[in-house]
């Protein structure tokens, strides 16, 4: 089993290695002044992004890159909005990450920006709410609802963060806390300290950081260190990486996990597997599922 975990780490860490070269490199060359693109849903469910060319009070004229220059009935209209030049390629439009400031629950050192939110649930039990009160700082909220069950406790915290830019969509620092307590029961204060630096974009990135935990009034003797990575495989689909190094006086646990994150509309649906070090000598993996759903202000402003 040793021989198991050490490669499972040389093969995390070669990938974060990987991952974070890749972080690295440019995102291409610099586009053309005019980001005037728009993504227009018609009511039979077809979609264009283009340069509006002309428009009266019927009809828009929208300059597309696979289609060229099409003509649009403004009455077939079910949407338009206004998109960032990065957000359309190959003539479509890539969603926004709902959930660019985690991977599957670690933070990174990127924050919504204010007026964003977004609901999390995973396998149902976990939930969180979390929203951007300014462009530096938000806070999130969340409970295991356990109470539905016979009334069994319960624990609820909530999650303040910081998120500090260094260098814009290349290095971002950010420091935060999740505080909890298990309702129905006294004296069960528990939670952790942490700052995180992330280098990359919000589509592509590599994060390491270092927290504190503690339970009651007892603070752990040594950290927790989280190594995760995150990039875009397509106009959809992320691969994600999440890992953990938790130490102790008695041993130490290290958590491994491997998935990806899937965008449904403005939906992200993640998936993943975590490998836990202390299996008693067998492989173990359990799966992870879950989604978000962001709300509040989105991006692109929609054109009435």
């Amino acid at each position: 089993m040793t021989k198991i975990m050490e490669s499972g780490m040389k093969a995390i860490f070669f990938i974060s290695f990987v991952m974070a070269f890749y972080c690295m490199l440019p995102t291409g060359f610099a586009q053309s002044q005019d980001t005037t693109l728009y993504r227009i849903e018609t009511r039979d469910g077809n979609e264009f992004i283009g340069r509006i060319v002309q428009q009266d009070q019927t009809t828009i004229r929208l300059q597309t890159e696979k289609l060229g220059e099409i003509t649009i009935q403004k009455a077939d209209i079910k949407s338009m909005v206004a998109v960032q030049r990065k957000q359309a390629k190959d003539g479509r439009y890539w969603f926004d990450n709902p959930q660019a400031t985690r991977y599957f629950w670690q933070p990174n050192g990127y924050g919504l920006k204010k007026g964003e939110a977004y609901y999390q649930n995973v396998w149902i039990f976990f939930n969180q709410a979390s929203v951007g009160v300014t462009d530096y700082f938000s806070i999130g909220a969340g409970i295991m609802p356990l109470f539905l069950f016979a009334g069994a406790p319960s624990p609820a915290w909530v999650t303040p963060k910081f998120s500090i830019p260094i260098a814009k969509d290349k290095f971002n620092l950010g420091a935060g806390a999740l505080m909890g307590t298990v309702l129905g029961e006294p004296n069960t204060s528990f939670g952790i300290a942490y700052g995180v630096a992330t280098v990359g974009s919000r589509d592509k990135n590599l994060s390491f950081g270092i927290g504190y935990g503690y339970a009651g009034d007892d603070w752990a003797q040594t950290p927790t260190i989280t190594l995760s990575a995150m990039i875009r495989t397509g106009e959809r689909g992320y691969l994600v990486t999440e890992n953990y190094f938790i130490g102790s006086s008695d041993a130490s646990l290290m958590l491994f996990s491997v998935g990806g994150r899937r965008i449904v509309k403005r939906v992200g649906i993640d998936f993943a597997l975590v490998i836990p070090s202390e299996t008693d000598g067998e492989l173990f993996a359990f799966p992870i599922l879950g989604l978000t759903v962001p709300f509040g202000n989105v991006h692109g402003n929609v054109i009435k």
